[in-house]
């Protein structure tokens, strides 16, 4: 029986694996088709008639609700959803078994209630026979958020735990939701603040984040008698928002550039370019780090991926381990101003800033940080006496001949986001078709059948993560936004602080907080819609507040006592956080001076989006 449950579960398992593959990889060709179409085929064979496919963007929205929900479902299945520091590692040894069983029951009952909900929301869909392009029912296209968070239930309740009384007593979250939905309207009042602290407390022990922007949000419908299936309507209008596969599609590239063989080769252009400087191998090292960044988000895959290859290199080159652990954990997080970056991508969908004039606008600022953390590298070098590479011309020319194609890869995002050739998710489409091409067709360091589902496995999980968080943020905040309170936060703001410089200050203070505590994505989507009034009044435009924002969550990534970055590099250097908190301190301090510099310069951003207009 055991043998024939396995073999069931391993099927599912490929089926989940193979449906995420082919949907994030339709994504990517339906738009790179529209581009050809309408730039090649009808430009030159149909005299401007279009043979494109009508509505293509809709089709690529609706996939990547299915591609956000089947990747929370492999994110459940393999335990890899986006959780805060593990801080359930910081109590006593007798603590952690209940406190393990305390977390796992409520993420049980959280997704059983948005599963719930969700089923009433899809339930409600298919009696109103509304269609999408004619011929897919809208309920048919939805009911992967019932699906999804009902397999999660599951998943939960029997996945995390090894013995059956404890499967059985994370199980019970399920019969507290339950009872929870026949309590009557006034007891469900009663029960929003103490539900707020279970969630919040369950988050802290290392439940997903998901869980309490979710359950949350679910207690203030619920505490205010409002039926619950309103709650995964503001969910599914995730997919209402057409920069939303820039997501996916990017977050692809960077898989597919961080599993091929791009490291090393950018590695050897960077060295072979900048090593004849005082500091030049960490000049490279920044370089290649800022790259990966730039296409993977603050996700953790330049520190684990560029640490093992950079950190022997550094050493043997006479830095210390010291200073090769900081520059390595700092720079797991620089190059989040640079396009196609996620997180500013997240924050214009968010905040409804054009991601265009974001990017135009990290640009300056994105150097500026960049230029912080070489200008350290640079004394470093000089003052242990770093053994410099002479530069040669042969090498350099020949590991740019050899680098050739993925160097052009920031060129070609340039040239389609600002050259007027393709929209957002057209060019994320194309970065990551092309990224495709030159890994295993060109390079060959990707094989087709063996590696690629790996590479789109792993890249759906962590969609699947960012996703899921923004998905159910949406049915927070639109009750934060209904009950006005960013108006209110934004009076109140107004009425105590009255100098610009002064709400600078602080905003730079909250979010260094905020950085720490929460992942870039969890912030972005639940802190910008309370800041946006506030900007509004002290006249800060919302692209500065953008770039101010996330170098904020860059630094986050450094700050102690749970930046997200020491833990990554505890792991990875196999260090203590403390000892890794030493080791990068000076590269925190540098890139906050960075950070106050582009907070009180606007024309840092703002005159570089009006410049390029």
């Amino acid at each position: 029986m055991g043998a024939v449950l396995k073999k069931v579960e391993r099927y599912f398992h490929n089926l989940e694996n193979g449906l995420a593959a082919l949907f994030i990889f339709v994504m990517a060709l339906i738009p790179t088709y529209e581009v050809v179409v309408r730039n090649i085929i009808d430009k030159f064979f149909h005299g401007g008639m279009s043979t494109g496919l009508q509505g293509s963007i809709t089709y690529v929205q609706h996939l990547t609700l299915w591609v956000g929900f089947i990747g929370a479902i492999i994110a459940a299945r393999d335990d890899r959803h986006l959780t805060l520091a593990p801080t359930i590692e910081m109590l006593p040894e007798k603590l952690r078994h209940p406190a393990t069983l305390f977390k796992n029951s409520v993420t049980v009952a959280v997704c059983a209630a948005l599963f719930i909900a969700s089923f009433q929301m899809v339930r409600s869909e298919y009696s109103s026979g509304l269609l999408l392009a004619s011929f897919i029912p809208y309920w048919l296209i939805q009911a992967i958020i019932p699906i999804a968070f009902g397999i999660m239930t599951v998943r939960f309740s029997f996945g995390l735990n090894k013995t059956l009384p404890d499967k059985l007593i994370t199980l019970s979250g399920v019969a507290v939701v339950i009872i929870l939905g026949l309590l009557p309207g006034a007891a469900a009042s009663a029960l929003v603040i103490p539900g707020a602290l279970i969630l919040v407390g369950a988050v802290i022990l290392g439940a997903p984040i998901f869980t309490v922007l979710g359950g949350l949000g679910l207690l203030l419908f619920f505490g205010q008698n409002t039926p619950i299936a309103a709650f995964p309507v503001e969910t599914y209008r995730i997919v209402s928002n057409s920069v939303l596969p820039t997501i996916p599609l990017f977050t692809l590239a960077g898989y597919i550039l961080a599993e091929g063989g791009a490291s090393k080769r950018m590695v050897r252009l960077f060295n072979a370019w900048f090593g004849w400087m005082p500091g030049g191998l960490a000049i490279a090292a920044i370089m290649v780090c800022t790259f990966f960044t730039t296409f993977t988000g603050a996700s953790g895959v330049t520190i684990l991926a560029m640490g093992g290859l950079l950190y022997p290199v550094l050493v043997n080159a006479g830095y210390s381990k010291k200073f090769a652990i900081g520059l390595l954990t700092a720079t797991g997080s620089l190059g989040l101003l640079f396009p196609p970056s996620l997180p500013v991508i997240l924050f214009g969908v968010q905040s409804g800033t054009s991601i265009l004039d974001l990017f135009k606008a990290g640009i300056l600022p994105g150097v500026i940080l960049v230029l912080f953390v070489v200008g350290f590298a640079v004394y470093e070098g000089s003052k242990n006496k770093v053994k410099n590479i002479p530069f040669n011309v042969n090498e350099a020319l020949a590991s740019l001949w050899e680098t050739k194609w993925e160097a052009l890869i920031p060129v070609l995002v340039l040239y389609l986001l600002f050259g007027g050739v393709a929209t957002v998710v057209e060019a994320a489409a194309i970065t990551a078709i092309y990224a495709f091409i030159t890994e295993v067709f060109i390079y060959r360091d990707i094989r087709i059948f063996k590696d690629m589902p790996k590479v789109l496995l792993k890249c759906t999980i962590l969609v699947g993560g960012v996703l899921t968080i923004l998905g159910v943020a949406m049915g927070f905040t639109s009750y934060i936004i209904d009950a006005e309170i960013p108006m209110k936060l934004a009076e109140w703001t107004f009425a105590h602080v009255h100098s610009p410089l002064i709400f600078l200050l602080i905003l730079n203070l909250v979010l260094l907080v905020v950085g720490c505590l929460m992942d870039i994505f969890s912030a972005i989507v639940v802190v910008v819609p309370l800041l946006l009034p506030i900007a509004d009044k002290f006249g800060v435009s919302h692209v500065h507040l953008g770039i101010i924002f996330i170098a904020n969550l860059e630094l986050g990534y450094l700050t102690p006592p749970v930046g997200m970055n020491l833990f990554l590099s505890a792991y990875r250097f196999d260090q203590t956080v403390g000892e890794v908190t030493k080791s990068s301190y000076k590269f925190l301090l540098l890139m906050l001076a960075a950070v106050i510099l582009i907070t009180y310069a606007p024309f840092l951003t703002e005159g570089v989006v009006s410049l390029l207009k």
